[in-house]
């Protein structure tokens, strides 16, 4: 059974009659589910992962004032509740990640995750959040948000960055991938600085997949899920996802590198069937420029750079 499918029957079987019986006057104001850190938020978890934050257990959010007036009370509760289920359990937290489930404000939580109390307004708003971090507040599954006030929050973000911003990251991306792949890569060979090529090469494939998300409009989530999510993408996610492995599988040098071309000759190739670039060149530089020229923002478009 996969973490999320057991804490949403955990919450049917036990949290909402727990709920409904004890807090009912604020049970239509109070949002359930299960979504940030670890592996089982992104349904990716599997016999290696419930060795600790995995098994029974989901998220209780609140607003503010809810959180004042019940959020003790209503941990409490919480923590009353069987500690095991469908044979799973007890749900075994590691040190400092406790608040993975139960009881929690709703604004504290999406601060944790973007460092705002608010929702990103502005273009440096969105520009200074860890993509990761966006990634890890909008994953898992909603439970009940009668209210609406949670998913509100996560529309919000879901809903991607503004244009600007994206066209930013992904010439960024471009730049980056090729600075690492068709250029350090090569380079790296010819003087035998194998740590360099090997990081050259890793950094390629991180970029790519970045940049392949960026272009589905999706979050890339934690390093270790990478590969395996970019599957999930409508737009060249299977096809990298293979391209690379083929790439990392492959022992020989020279047959890395033209692996490497392959895969910016497929990415040169939708980015200009996407309308992202009109560039004829085969070097992934020359699209960056070329996407980095679409901003209208003036100050974000003023400088062409690198950004996270």
């Amino acid at each position: 059974m996969k973490g999320l499918d057991l804490a949403e029957a955990y919450y049917h079987t036990h949290g909402a009659p727990m709920i409904t019986s004890r807090f009912g006057p604020f049970a239509p104001r109070i949002a359930v589910g299960l979504v940030g850190p670890g592996s089982e938020c992104f349904g990716f978890d599997d016999d290696i992962s419930r060795d600790h934050d995995w098994g029974p257990g989901f998220c209780i959010w609140l607003k503010a004032d809810d959180f004042e007036a019940i959020g003790a009370d209503l941990q409490q509760a919480y923590e009353s509740l069987p500690d095991a289920f469908n044979g799973f359990g007890p749900r075994m937290a590691s040190s400092g990640e406790e608040a993975r489930t139960g009881v929690g404000d709703i604004s504290a939580f999406y601060k944790t995750h973007t460092g705002l109390e608010h929702l990103p307004g502005t273009l440096d708003e969105w520009l200074h959040i860890p993509e990761q971090s966006l990634a890890t507040s909008t994953n898992g599954r909603i439970f009940a948000d009668p209210l609406g006030e949670f998913s509100r929050w996560r529309k919000a973000l879901l809903d991607f960055y503004p244009e600007d911003v994206r066209l930013k990251k992904m010439a960024s991306r471009c730049m980056t991938a090729a600075q690492a792949g068709q250029y350090n890569f090569e380079r790296s060979l010819k003087r035998q600085e194998f740590f360099a090529l090997h990081y050259a090469e890793t950094k390629f494939c991180a970029d790519v997949i970045s940049l392949v998300f960026l272009m589905n409009k999706r979050y890339t989530p934690f390093y270790k899920w990478m590969h395996r999510a970019v599957t999930e993408l409508p737009l060249l996610g299977n096809e990298i996802h293979a391209m690379i492995f083929e790439l990392i599988d492959c022992p020989e040098y020279d047959e890395k590198q033209a692996i490497i071309e392959e895969i910016c000759g497929l990415i040169i190739i939708t980015l200009r069937n996407e309308g992202f670039s009109d560039s004829d060149s085969d070097f992934l530089l020359d699209h960056a420029h070329r996407i980095h020229d679409q901003i209208e923002d003036p100050v974000l478009g003023a400088r062409f750079s690198v950004v996270d």
